[in-house]
């Protein structure tokens, strides 16, 4: 059982591909005449290339991409990691780059993990080398370039975007760690039905499931019958490691993607969608308050006068989350999302606004009509303010006709009802009231 006991050298370390054809997944950025496989092409390593950033989820495999183009490519490979190095560390690295070009004609690739960690000052010092061809930068990150890279950097390199792998991608991989020297040589045997669990808690991620694995074939050493082969079972896999990995970083793309399709769904009636969405959130420990101030957004986007109750509710759930906390807040927020999300929608409150919010950009104001202006301090009325105003009240019906928009906006809608829910009345309602304080 040697195989299982190499030193302390994790798994995935051990198992991480020597080259670009061991790489699982990602076939759309390893194809012929790709920016990757050029770069590890050791026939191309006296030829300019492209600078990459790699931005992707943890355990995509950009270290490891990296790291078999550096065994492949014939260039020389520097390595750095924005959470230990510096602008010094970055300016010495160009240096010698620059010296390396200069004397020897090789050229280097340098490769930054976690750049999105780089303040601007520090992506600065990358620029020289980039823009001269000194080095060529592999830059790996799991945050938005669009947010966390300087635009001049991004500009001069080739954004690839990598994706989580299959699960056929991640089942090539435990067979290969248990079957491969590297790994555990044979030594254990695999389930299909552990394989599957292993994959079903990696969400995508590589290094979770040989991390997984490995522990996995730790307990199953421990309780193997002596003289025979340890087999890993869906029990040893539940021993090690109780919950899947939930892909979310609340200050990350994650975050904004769950929030998204949550509203989304809510917008679309889909109460099942909404709900599991909430339920990633929750377990992922996003602050109750930030749901309970979607749901306040959304009963007013995108509900409205359809339910009129909507609202009032999202704002009792934030109130209940406030002040009952965790994990009891859970329920009002599932209160709400499964009322927001069955109930009647509008957006005709939210579309009115914003045309009017348009015509005020615009210019389209105008002077307040003089029936409507304030009459109450000393000298208004001399100025004609108030004279002609018709108080509503005074009338049977409590309409009366009266303009009450800027000359230039006369007749101007904003608010146009749907059909939908309770604003099915709003609409035949509003529709006489108009006539009537249009004098028709």
């Amino acid at each position: 059982m040697t195989a299982l006991f190499q030193g302390q050298t994790p798994l995935a370390v051990r198992m991480r591909p020597t080259s670009l054809d061991e790489v699982a997944g990602q076939g759309h950025l390893l194809r012929a005449g790709s920016p990757l496989v050029t770069l590890a092409d050791p026939q191309a390593s006296t030829r300019a290339a492209a600078s990459v950033i790699l931005w992707g989820p943890p355990g995509t495999g950009k270290t490891t991409l990296a790291q078999a183009i550096a065994r492949s490519s014939g260039r020389r490979f520097v390595e750095l990691s924005a959470v230990t190095a510096g602008v010094k560390d970055v300016r010495e690295v160009m240096q010698e780059a620059l010296t390396q070009r200069d004397l020897y004609g090789q050229s280097t690739i340098l490769f930054l993990d976690e750049i999105h960690r780089f303040t601007k000052a520090q992506q600065d010092a990358l620029l020289p080398g980039v823009e001269n061809g000194w080095v060529v930068l592999i830059a790996a990150t799991t945050e938005n370039p669009s947010f966390s890279v300087i635009s001049p950097l991004l500009s001069r390199s080739l954004l690839l975007t990598l994706v989580a792998l299959t699960d056929d991608d991640l089942g090539v991989l435990l067979d290969r760690a248990v079957a491969d020297a590297r790994g555990f040589d044979g030594d254990v045997i695999l389930s299909d039905e552990a394989k599957a669990a292993i994959v079903q808690l990696a969400s995508g991620d590589a290094r979770r499931a040989l991390t997984t694995l490995e522990a996995a074939a730790s307990l199953a050493v421990e309780t193997a019958k002596k003289g025979k082969t340890p087999q890993i079972t869906p029990d040893h896999v539940s021993q090690a490691v109780d919950r899947a990995l939930l892909r979310y970083d609340r200050q990350g793309d994650e975050h904004h993607d769950v929030i998204s399709a949550f509203i989304k769904s809510i917008r679309g009636s889909d109460v099942d969608a909404a709900m599991h969405y909430l339920a990633r959130m929750i377990e992922a420990g996003e602050d109750p308050r930030f749901i309970a101030r979607r749901l306040i957004i959304s009963a007013a986007e995108d509900i409205g006068l359809a339910d009129p109750q909507a609202l009032p509710l999202a704002v009792a759930a934030a109130d209940a989350v406030q002040f009952i906390g965790m994990p009891e807040g859970r329920i009002p927020l599932a209160e709400a999302t499964a009322y927001l999300a069955t109930t009647a929608k509008s957006n005709a409150a939210y579309l009115a606004i914003d045309k009017a919010i348009a015509d005020v950009r615009a210019g389209g104001f105008g002077r307040v009509p003089a029936p409507l202006r304030d009459a109450h301090y000393p000298g208004a009325k001399r100025l004609g303010h108030g004279k002609g105003y018709k108080y509503p009240h005074d009338t049977e019906i409590g309409v009366v006709a009266q303009q009450h928009l800027p000359d230039e906006l006369r007749g101007r809608r904003y608010y146009e009802p749907t059909n939908h829910g309770q604003e099915r009345d709003v609409q035949a309602r509003l529709e006489k009231i108009r006539r009537i304080v249009a004098g028709e």
